[in-house]
């Protein structure tokens, strides 16, 4: 058994070495902070509103959440989380069913085991018949991360599967923060994605120059100057290379942040932008964040919209995984000292 600190008024799993503490949360499975000790920044984005247990969350009495069906994510949700085996929001009967946004994987309650540098993470996801298991281990600077999903059912289940990662302030700044990806061929979100809308909707363009709403195109290398704004766009990651990174960069924190992953296990990168456009509780107009979100779907969007779609840019937008069998992926996660950008990440040997 972990011994479980406090974070932010969550139960938690802590790995930590000289450069680095990694917090993990036992409700949802979140990788809340991933604290560098040199700067005391972690690029990992807190929300603003007070976090509670997933499992404590209850509708008629947590209204500070809104009354949406991701009110119970948005009450425990932190830094990095899972999207399985939704990327996106249920249908109707997949509510009442007991279906949550984004899948059970983000607000189960996780069993710990491990050490101060090795973590095992495990829950099961009985509405999807599916069971998880995520191993991190610090070694240095880089986390590396691996999971194992068990499909238990007997028939094989097309699912979607995404690291969502998302930065916050300090890290985030506007017109300030640097970002790099392996992306190609990408799209913006079909329809209206929030208040704040300034790509053209469902625009194809090649990253990083996304069209604006209003002519022109803006460069999405860097984090948007504006007081308000929201974004969803879609980017396919070079399918000509072997293994696929996004990287960002904090100038005031001399900081690079970034992920690395196979290509093949995740070939879609979201990138999710919000400003300060959500009034609605949680929200109230005072968020600032900005999702990198990897995985093998391009969209948030329903478990019909994301079969129906089948596939973009001739690349599927789900995966399959067949009856009684496990499935494993890989990542690292990258978090070092750095004065420039790094123009790309790869995987430690």
């Amino acid at each position: 058994m972990v011994e479980l600190e406090r974070f932010n008024g969550r139960r938690a799993a802590v790995l930590e070495n000289a450069a680095l503490r990694v917090t993990v949360l036992e409700g949802g499975g979140h990788i809340a902070s991933i604290l560098d000790k040199a700067s005391g920044v972690s690029p990992l984005w807190i929300p603003p509103w007070p976090s509670i247990e997933p499992s404590a969350y209850e509708p008629g009495v947590h209204g500070t959440y809104g009354s949406s069906v991701e009110a119970r994510l948005l009450a425990s949700i932190m830094g990095h989380n899972l999207c399985l085996d939704l990327f996106g929001g249920p249908s109707e009967e997949e509510v009442a069913a007991g279906q949550s946004v984004h899948g059970e994987a983000s607000i189960a309650a996780y069993a710990f085991e491990g050490s101060k540098t090795d973590l095992t993470m495990r829950a099961d996801f009985p509405i999807a018949q599916l069971r998880f298991e995520r191993q991190l281990e610090l070694v240095d600077r880089t986390i590396r991360v691996r999971e194992v999903v068990e499909n238990v059912s007997a028939s094989d289940r097309p699912i979607a599967w995404t690291q969502h990662v998302t930065l916050g302030p300090p890290f985030l700044e506007r017109g300030s923060t640097e970002f790099r990806a392996s992306a190609t061929r990408s799209l913006v979100f079909e329809g209206a994605f929030g208040a704040g809308d300034y790509l053209q909707p469902g625009a194809e363009f090649h990253w990083p120059h996304a069209p604006r709403a209003s002519g022109g195109t803006v460069n999405m290398l860097r984090q948007v100057d504006a007081t308000s704004s929201s974004a969803y766009t879609s980017h396919l990651m070079d399918p000509t290379l072997a293994e696929a990174f996004f990287v960002a960069f904090s100038p005031r924190a001399r900081l690079a942040f970034g992920c690395v992953w196979r290509t093949t296990d995740f070939p879609w990168m979201g990138m999710w932008e919000e400003n300060h456009s959500r009034t609605q509780p949680p929200w109230n107009g005072e968020t600032f964040t900005r999702g990198m979100e990897f995985g093998v779907s391009p969209m948030p969007e329903s478990r019909r919209a994301m079969i129906d779609r089948g596939r973009l840019f001739g690349v599927p937008t789900y995966r399959w995984i067949p009856a009684r069998t496990r499935v494993a992926v890989q990542y690292w996660i990258h978090c070092h000292p750095a004065t420039a950008v790094p123009e790309q990440l790869v995987r430690p040997s």
